[in-house]
């Protein structure tokens, strides 16, 4: 393996620490600049959801206390800590049936530049007449939350399958729209996070193992390093930022972002 395609894991990774939390979509980013930098992996799909599990171990890493606390909690029976894991529990079922049944024609038929392009324009539509509204938001922490919050953000997730849509956007948007202040639904989207992406990092590895030799390992861990270094920077700059500022920018970036994308489609096809 050559010193380029390491040197592109390792751009690929930043790129994945730096947009998977920001509404932005990560997966989006990769399928577009994996083939602008012409990124060739024995197994591409793999690497881009492997080195996600470099990006949540750095949320696990910043929320670590958090997670020790309702881990303790759970064991011993206590009532919050069970039943914000049972709201944790709700909201990842949607994803992982729907993931688990048509993850393979997702991959097949939406995994194109022209569906991110698309993706992205209506997203940053939606996140900015979301952030438009003026009805204030009922639950101003996590503790408020009942399973049909946590139901209601499940299955916006499962809109995000389509890349270019995002993640993190779409459970973010999900929970303001069924009551959580901004603040709220961006930390719920962290801890929504760590069930669904290792579990699709661990599904996607286990399936495909065979298909991964030393050297596309190398490349991986590299891509996951990067990730994780870069995520941990960005989720506590993130945090800050919500605090004091919408989601707007992120809108307006990914409207911006799509119509070039469009743009250069159209180019290209002419």
């Amino acid at each position: 393996m050559d010193n380029l395609h390491l040197l592109k894991a390792l751009f690929l990774g930043v790129i994945e620490g730096l947009t998977e939390f920001l509404p932005i979509s990560s997966t989006g980013h990769l399928i577009l600049i994996g083939g602008w930098i012409d990124f060739a992996s024995g197994e591409a799909r793999v690497f881009e959801v492997v080195i996600q599990f470099g990006a949540i171990l750095a949320v696990m890493w910043i929320y670590r206390e958090r997670i020790r606390q309702l881990v303790i909690g759970v064991s011993k029976g206590d009532a919050d800590s069970r039943r914000f894991a049972a709201v944790v529990l709700v909201a990842f079922l949607p994803a992982a049936v729907i993931g688990a049944l048509f993850i393979g024609p997702i991959k097949r038929y939406l995994f194109d530049p022209a569906v991110v392009s698309a993706a992205l324009i209506i997203g940053g539509i939606i996140i900015l007449l979301v952030e438009r509204r003026t009805t204030p938001p009922r639950i101003q922490t996590m503790d408020q939350m009942t399973w049909r919050h946590g139901l209601a953000i499940g299955f916006a997730q499962c809109v995000a399958m389509i890349p270019g849509t995002s993640r993190s956007g779409a459970t973010i948007i999900g929970g303001m729209l069924t009551g959580l202040s901004r603040q709220t639904a961006t930390e719920f989207s962290f801890f929504l996070a760590m069930p669904t992406m290792l579990g699709a990092a661990t599904y996607d590895a286990w399936k495909h193992q065979h298909l991964l030799n030393a050297n596309e390992l190398l490349a991986i861990s590299v891509g996951f390093t990067a990730a994780f270094v870069t995520a941990l920077v960005v989720v506590k700059a993130l945090i800050r930022f919500i605090a004091t500022h919408t989601l707007s920018v992120f809108a307006w970036y990914r409207i911006g972002l799509g119509g070039l994308i469009a743009v250069m489609l159209l180019t290209a096809a002419a």
